[in-house]
């Protein structure tokens, strides 16, 4: 059987890298001496396979994605050093086996290849998330396969499965294989930061040192994604991969480093891992509180959102309409405009929607919108199947548009705004998350339309009533 015998947290700067810090390097002292000693105790359990998880890889916001190609080869010319560069054999055993995996755990996967690459216009090279941990560790000797892992911007509990996936793969390979998890902390904690400052910056570092000293992945997991999108991190998705591949292990995690020069946080930790199903698994639990929230939310949504959820389900599952009932609720008989809106994960998954009623009442305008957002809107793919449980849903009811003269008019949190040029319009709803000027709200519309910034356009607003 296989075994993960060493995996590790390593924050990704060129900087501590001579070639390209040139003096600076002593700035980054500490995490340079930290990650020093990682490699030594790494090249002393001589794993077969590194299996790096890097944010700065191809990144899709729907899968994890995994590197296919022979060699993997990279340098830091983009950093000014091009002649540090690196190339490593890729584990074309342990690949496919994690891809394997991951789909028949229902994980949504990729695996990049020269012909995808291609395609996506991306790149099959090393990226510095990898090049720069992976120096340090060459220096020390250690020359073995490598996997090179990608962050999706996935739910947090998808991203623990795909570690535990992973960690599936390893244990049938008969490998020994180390995981590391690359990545940074906020970027955020200075003024002079280069993504700019924000208090809370250090909070998310701190309950990241935190949690890992303590071995404490659930407390990570449950980090709120806004303190994750404040501080700037880049290190978050990383590590709950890497923690997903140690579930069951006993760990005795340890913190060699932490600094934040330059405003950005650096983390170097060694996670022990030891005696593989001498713990309880988390995963189960982490499913089946994921599970206990959707269901209460079901049992809160209200007769219209729940009209539209069924409607698109229905759909999905069989190709047909939902039947209309013997007799329509009297809430649904009246005729209004309609949108529905469809999120997945906190992202938009489809808004199709009627400024005017185009059916006999509310309650097929609503099968019909419901239906289109989710399989009829040109932005994204149809909802499959195996989505429709992570589906949140919400329903706005159009009141009757009024024309008015001026901008000023509007507000973002209580009207929504049609805008209109000849045949073109376009529309947008009141009280959307990170819509803050009625500016920026017309500009939306416009582009939406088809309709350029400086064109004079006719506007209306609009109110609506929103079921969630």
């Amino acid at each position: 059987m296989g075994e993960i015998v060493f995996a590790a947290i390593v924050p990704h700067p060129p900087i501590m890298i001579p070639a390209v810090g040139g003096r600076e390097v002593t700035n980054v002292q500490q995490s340079v001496k930290a990650m020093e000693k990682l490699a030594e105790q790494l090249l002393a359990v001589q794993p077969d396979t590194l299996v790096f998880v890097t944010p700065h890889g191809t990144v899709f916001q729907d899968a994890v994605s995994l590197t296919t190609v022979p060699q993997l080869r990279g340098d830091l010319r983009e950093f000014g050093a091009g002649t540090v560069s690196f190339q490593f054999p890729n584990d074309l055993e342990l690949v496919p086996a994690i891809t394997r995996q991951a789909m028949e755990d229902n994980l949504p996967v990729v695996g990049i290849n020269e012909r995808l690459a291609r395609d996506y216009r991306v790149r099959t090279e090393l990226d510095h998330g990898i090049m720069v941990p992976l120096y340090f560790f060459q220096r020390a000797g250690i020359n073995p396969t490598l996997v090179a892992i990608s962050i999706g911007l996935l739910p947090f509990e998808d991203l623990f499965a795909f570690g535990v996936a992973v960690q599936k793969a390893v244990h049938q390979s008969g490998k020994k294989v180390a995981v590391i998890a690359s990545g940074d902390m906020s970027h955020r904690l200075t003024k002079d930061a280069p993504a700019g400052y924000h208090p809370q910056g250090k909070e998310f570092d701190r309950r990241i040192k935190e949690c890992v000293e303590q071995g404490d992945i659930k407390g990570i997991i449950n980090i709120p994604q806004d303190l994750a999108e404040k501080a700037g991190e880049c290190g978050l998705r990383s590590i709950i991969i890497a923690w997903g591949a140690l579930d069951g292990y006993m760990v005795q995690p340890e913190v060699y480093s932490y600094e934040g020069p330059f405003g950005v946080g650096y983390l170097v930790a060694n996670l022990n891992p030891q005696q593989p199903g001498a713990a309880p698994a988390l995963l189960p639990e982490l499913m089946a509180e994921r599970n206990r929230l959707v269901q209460e939310r079901r049992q809160k949504e209200s007769m219209l959102v729940r009209l539209a959820r069924e409607s698109l389900e229905h759909y999905v599952r069989t190709g047909e309409r939902l039947p209309t009932p013997a007799e329509i609720p009297s809430e649904l008989r009246r005729r209004a405009g309609v949108f529905v809106s469809i999120k997945k994960h906190g992202q938009l998954r489809g808004c199709i929607g009627t400024i005017a009623p185009t059916q006999p009442n509310l309650f097929h305008e609503i099968v019909e919108n419901a239906i289109s957002a989710g399989v009829g809107d040109p932005r994204f793919r149809p909802v499959g199947p195996e989505e429709l449980g992570d589906l949140v849903y919400s329903v706005d009811v159009l009141q009757e548009p009024e024309p008015i003269q001026s901008i000023d008019q509007l507000d973002p949190l209580r009207y929504g705004v049609i805008v209109r040029r000849g045949r073109r319009s376009g529309l947008l709803l009141p009280n959307l998350e990170g819509i803050d000027s009625a500016e920026e709200q017309v500009a939306i519309a416009k582009r939406k339309a088809g309709i350029a910034p400086d064109e004079p356009v006719e506007l209306s607003r609009f109110e609506v009533v929103r079921y969630t």
